[in-house]
């Protein structure tokens, strides 16, 4: 694999089985997960090991043929988005639907601008890394991209109100229109994550996202909502993130939680959008969307719905929101907490009159987390905000678990 294949944790973690909110390694350690989003219903769900069981001892192949599995999917899956005669196309990486989220609007406008957040990631082929916003590649940032800021108002607020606010950083959106028209791209597509997660997962400004859309759709271009983070419910108020902003989206890409672990994603797009981009294009994936991949996908669609997991997770995530503001008034070093449902973030700074970034601190609870038995993460733009992201089958008793051993590991620390 490679001397640089990313892997957590100053000391690697082995896990080799997991059961619910909790993952194993090799000792047979047990570990609370509040971090990997992709067994969204929890690990292993005895559903969608059932589902894929059964149909991969049926049949599994291409989507060149008919299947009733996959349509029923694709039917349900595009119900979800407010897009009029929407279809689906079926892919195996959310990295495979944004490329194609993004050929799509280049046909169908006929421009090549894009524009994307200046801390973001939308996936690793050739296109998607030079577009990427929050870490180098060696691909170089493409002419016809721009990136603009979104708005935390933790620090960006300044005295302002929402509305003055969102103008400030909606203007950073007309630049970016102005600039790809002057240099001859047009605007293809916007490309973001509703939710804003690698950029920190900062509070919503109420009516930022509408006037960017508004500004891109008048220039010509298409709005295109990454939800492969935040999707499925993860909110608890909605199936999707960019719903949170009360925005019609135009394409919305999927994946990651789609199959619980297995490998499916997707785009939702108008079916005479898509058609005529197959027309021309004649795309197919071999094995994106095939029948396991959808009875997988479709398995965690019926557990959210049968185990009521979006009102779940609105329940749960108000406790939780609830032990971390006390946390943050508890120790200094948490400067702010950040939620979107089943989605948390705590920044960490320093202590100053400027609360000043401290990511060393985040880092070392990171992995005093780990010794305690917890899995998180960090994002934002200075790799100070801890990132949870617990399965939707997270429960209270599993919350003060997480809150008490991270109450520990702040004491311990501060």
């Amino acid at each position: 694999m490679g001397q640089n294949a990313p892997l957590f944790y100053d000391e690697p973690l082995e896990l080799v089985r997991g059961e619910g909110v909790w993952a194993y390694d090799a000792q047979g350690r047990a570990y609370l997960d509040c971090y990997n989003n992709v067994p969204h219903v929890g690990h292993c769900h005895p559903r969608v090991v059932e589902a894929i069981q059964k149909q991969v001892a049926t049949l599994n192949l291409n989507t060149r043929y008919l299947h009733p599995g996959v349509v029923r999917y694709s039917e349900e899956l595009a119900a979800t988005v407010a897009i009029d005669d929407a279809a689906v196309m079926l892919t195996c990486t959310g990295t495979e639907a944004n490329e194609l989220a993004l050929r799509l609007a280049e046909h169908h406008t006929g421009a090549r601008g894009v524009i994307v957040s200046d801390f973001s990631y939308h996936g690793n082929s050739r296109q998607l890394a030079a577009l990427t916003s929050c870490f180098e590649t060696p691909e170089p940032f493409p002419d016809r991209a721009r990136a603009i800021p979104v708005p935390d108002p933790f620090r960006d607020r300044q005295g302002r109100d929402d509305e003055t606010l969102a103008n400030a950083y909606a203007a950073h959106v007309e630049a970016a229109v102005a600039s790809l028209q002057a240099a001859g791209h047009g605007v293809s597509a916007m490309l973001v994550d509703a939710s804003f997660a690698n950029e920190g997962l900062p509070d919503i400004v109420p009516g930022f996202l509408a006037k960017a859309v508004e500004i891109v759709r008048k220039a010509g271009g298409l709005v295109i909502f990454d939800e492969v983070q935040a999707g499925f419910g993860r909110t608890g108020r909605a199936m999707w993130s960019h719903q949170l902003h009360d925005i019609a989206p135009d394409i919305v890409t999927m994946g990651k939680p789609m199959g619980n672990g297995f490998p499916v994603a997707g785009m939702i797009a108008p079916r005479d959008m898509i058609d005529r981009f197959g027309a021309k294009a004649n795309y197919f994936n071999t094995f994106g969307g095939n029948p396991v991949a959808a009875a997988a996908a479709q398995a965690v669609l019926d557990v959210l719905r049968e185990e009521s997991l979006l009102e779940q997770a609105g329940t749960v995530s108000a406790h939780v929101v609830a032990g971390l503001d006390a946390l943050c008034e508890k120790y200094p070093a948490v400067a702010n907490v950040r939620s979107r449902g089943m989605f948390f973030g705590l920044e960490l700074t320093k202590p100053d009159a400027d609360r000043t970034p401290d990511p060393a601190m985040a880092k070392r609870i990171v992995e005093g987390m780990k010794a305690e038995g917890v899995l998180m993460g960090r994002i934002g733009r200075h790799d100070n905000v801890l990132k949870l992201r617990p399965a939707m089958i997270f429960e209270t008793e599993h919350a003060d678990i997480l809150l008490g051993r991270l109450d520990r590991v702040l004491g311990a620390l501060s």
